[in-house]
């Protein structure tokens, strides 16, 4: 499974998203600090979910943070997130 796979399926099952838009960067950043053959190094995610609810910016942002450890730790670089509830919408 791909990393952009990996990381839908996570954020869908955690926080069942009305919006989730998962953007494979990569190619922006070749050349730079993280970049690697073959890209999934560098996303830009919005995450649009009720789980948001009463969470600052930062708390919504360690939730997605938390949930892709994994994903951060093996191959993923840079992270760009839009996070938002759907009343913020």
């Amino acid at each position: 499974m791909s990393i952009t796979e990996r990381i839908n399926k996570k954020l869908t099952e955690a926080l069942a998203p009305s919006v989730l838009d998962v953007v494979d960067e990569s190619m922006k950043h070749k050349g730079h600090g993280g970049w690697r053959e073959g890209g999934e190094t560098h996303f830009h995610v919005t995450v649009v979910s009720d789980a948001f609810e009463g969470k600052s910016r930062v708390d919504r942002q360690r939730m997605v943070y938390d949930l892709l450890s994994e994903e951060m730790a093996e191959r993923v670089h840079a992270l760009a997130l839009t996070t938002k509830t759907p009343a913020e919408m």
